[in-house]
């Protein structure tokens, strides 16, 4: 995905290119300095041009400009810290790794994180989230009743220890307490690998 540049002002639209598409269009960086009207703060940019050059362009040449800094990287490998300072071939092999790791028993997310792990985990489906605000009314092993600030009462049904197609375990486990407020789209019941909504996929260990 890209963000459309028209005359040197970064527009809302979002057009989603093909590798042969992408390369007939000048691109520039997602961290490039912008104004708050949108155009582009330096009158010279750092972009990719044809072929994958790297050079300075004036900014009415641009023609699209990155949605993020991390589309470059599958959600895996945005999931290690630090990946600028790390071998190729190392972080190659963290994440592949990440999507061998089976599920904990006691899930501990990360001291050190980039920042991914909520999306991760959020957008996995793996967890369980309130579809609308409101107060937590009752709680248990299989389900969690939440009192909606419109009236409405919705049963949300906890998973326990169920076979993944994977032959690993899928159990979910609540976060919350009766009595507590949530609101849209808040964790309300963890799922495997996850801890308190975040990705958990190992142990923070003491090492010497």
């Amino acid at each position: 995905p890209y963000r459309k540049v028209v005359d040197g002002k970064v527009t809302d639209q979002i057009d989603y290119l093909t590798a042969d598409e992408e390369d007939r269009f000048v691109k520039a960086q997602a961290n490039t300095v912008l104004n708050p009207d949108g155009t582009f703060a330096e009158s010279r940019v750092l972009v990719r041009t044809k072929g994958g050059e790297t050079e300075l362009a004036r900014a009415e040449e641009v023609d699209y400009i990155d949605v993020s800094p991390r589309q470059m990287v599958s959600v895996a490998t945005a999931m290690i810290p630090f990946l600028e300072h790390d071998d190729a071939n190392r972080a190659l092999m963290g994440s592949n790794m990440q999507r061998q790791s089976v599920p904990l028993l006691k899930s501990e997310a990360p001291l050190v994180g980039t920042g991914m792990e909520y999306r991760a985990a959020t957008d996995a489906g793996d967890v369980i989230s309130a579809e609308k605000a409101g107060v937590v009314e009752e709680v248990s092993a299989d389900y969690v009743t939440v009192m909606n600030d419109d009236g409405t009462r919705t049963t949300y049904r906890v998973a326990k220890f169920k076979r993944s197609n994977q032959g690993t375990s899928f159990n979910q486990k609540p976060i919350v307490a009766e009595g507590d407020r949530v609101e849209v789209n808040q964790v309300i019941a963890d799922g495997p690998c996850t801890d308190q909504g975040e990705m958990a996929l190992g142990k923070n260990l003491l090492v010497a």
